[in-house]
């Protein structure tokens, strides 16, 4: 009988076709369903929206707090290991989601399983890029950054998308909400645990992919506060943080009532769309919007350079937002208005959202880069993740067009924050002769 082993030094086996796909696509998956999925279920099963944004706004701490774990999964076991093992308690998570569902006391027990979802989906994130980096020399790493981009963003078509078109169809087929949620996500565990079965016999074994023999727990705890500290004195500190914290205000608070505005019924001010409309309209239409506007954001930063783009991006991830207003007000009942404004709104956002990533990647340069981008993007979740908790219960006082343009003015915060910022007007630019990846894989705006 064939070892293991061997079949792991096959050529066919090794190649990064056979598994960078498909590990960057269980990437998304459990992110969408966590942020994503899980807010519109909630809706469909009666849940309010005070409830929905302050709890499932909560499941963003494991991506904020991912930092401080980050450095442990270097000391124990391999990256490889922590791949697999995630992706099966991620399997499992979302069965459990699954059996929680038809319970009296579901919505309990369901975020239970979300947050340890989260848990499971930020370590996989840390083992998943680790892994990617052990497993392929710098040109291959180069080669296979679009690729692994790009599964991602088909991750999230097929989530908060597909998935949720076939949730609308059971519940139209069966007329039971919570039975066609609860056998959408054991299709979901199912797929996962596919997925673990698959890359626990397809991922290869890199040599460098070993736990750390000289590196102590001690050691690891010294030198991240060492180069935590060094992050709080880098040059213009405060401000990069308010901006980290801030520039998304305003899309932080509407990102959790989109959802909620195009389920409930025109009667409460929303436009009454069905499950299978809204995997249409956000999950699909909404998507592909998100995705065209941070590819046209990378290349225009690359061509321009930041500092050049830094204001009609901050404008662009703004002034959409006002396309609610106009549904809100005028609450229309032709679909295809209704896909044109998302898309705006969402090509607008992956096109502002650029210029979040590259100032990202700014302050981070230098000595522990590496690390200041993980702390940096521990400010990004945590950006997402407090204005979003009140966004429900603001909604719930204003109803949703006043909150609308609440949302609005909240784009002055935006532009004020931009404003302080102070930026090499080199930084970004495409060298002359210089054929370096673009910045177009960084724009995909989640955690």
């Amino acid at each position: 009988m064939t070892s293991y082993k061997s079949m792991s030094d096959k050529p066919s086996v090794r190649s990064p076709w056979f598994w960078v796909p498909s590990l960057y696509f269980a990437q998304g998956i459990p992110y969408v369903a966590v942020m994503i999925v899980s807010v519109l279920m909630y809706k469909r099963l009666g849940v309010s929206n005070t409830d929905i944004a302050l709890y499932t706004s909560w499941l963003n701490l494991p991506w904020v707090i991912k930092p401080f774990w980050s450095p442990f999964v270097d000391l124990l076991k391999t990256k490889r290991w922590w791949v697999v093992t995630m992706q099966l308690l991620i399997g499992a998570g979302l069965a459990g989601v699954a059996f929680t569902i038809p319970t009296t006391f579901f919505f309990q027990a369901s975020l239970a399983v979300f947050w340890l979802l989260a848990f499971s989906s930020a370590t996989h994130d840390i083992a998943a890029d680790g892994f990617y980096m052990l497993a392929l020399d710098s040109h291959e790493q180069a080669f296979f950054v679009g690729i692994r981009s790009t599964f991602y963003r088909i991750a999230i078509i097929a989530g908060q998308g597909v998935l949720v078109m076939f949730a609308g169809f059971l519940e139209n087929s069966t007329g039971n909400i919570p039975l066609a949620w609860s056998v959408t996500f054991f299709i979901l565990g199912g797929l996962f645990l596919a997925l673990f079965l698959y890359h626990r016999y397809i991922l290869p074994l890199p040599k460098g992919d070993k736990p750390s023999a000289t590196v102590t727990p001690s050691t690891i705890l010294k030198e991240f506060f060492a180069t935590f500290a060094s992050f709080f004195k880098k040059k213009q500190a405060f401000v990069a943080i308010l901006f980290m914290l801030l520039y998304r205000f305003p899309e932080a608070q509407l990102a959790k009532l989109v959802t909620p505005f195009l389920v409930d019924p025109r009667e409460v001010g929303g436009l009454g769309l069905s499950t299978a409309e809204i995997g249409l309209v956000y999950g699909t239409i909404g998507t592909i919007g998100l995705t065209l506007g941070g590819i046209l954001g990378g290349i225009a930063a690359s061509a321009g350079g930041l500092k050049k783009w830094i204001w009609p991006m901050a404008l662009a991830i703004s002034l959409p937002d006002a396309v609610f207003i106009y549904l809100s007000s005028a609450l229309p009942d032709n679909l295809w208005i209704v896909n044109i404004c998302v898309f705006i709104e969402q090509f607008g956002y992956g096109f502002g959202f650029t210029a979040y990533m590259l100032y990202l990647i700014y302050y981070s340069d230098g000595e522990h880069k590496t690390a200041h981008y993980a702390i940096c993007t521990a400010f990004m979740a945590l950006g997402l993740m407090l204005p979003g908790m009140a966004a429900g219960w603001l909604q719930e006082q204003m109803g949703y067009e006043n909150f609308f343009w609440w949302v609005m003015g909240c784009c002055l915060v935006t532009l004020l924050v931009t404003a302080c910022l102070k930026i090499d007007p080199e930084f970004g630019k495409k060298k002359q002769g210089n054929n370096s990846v673009s910045y177009t894989h960084l724009t995909l705006p989640t955690t």
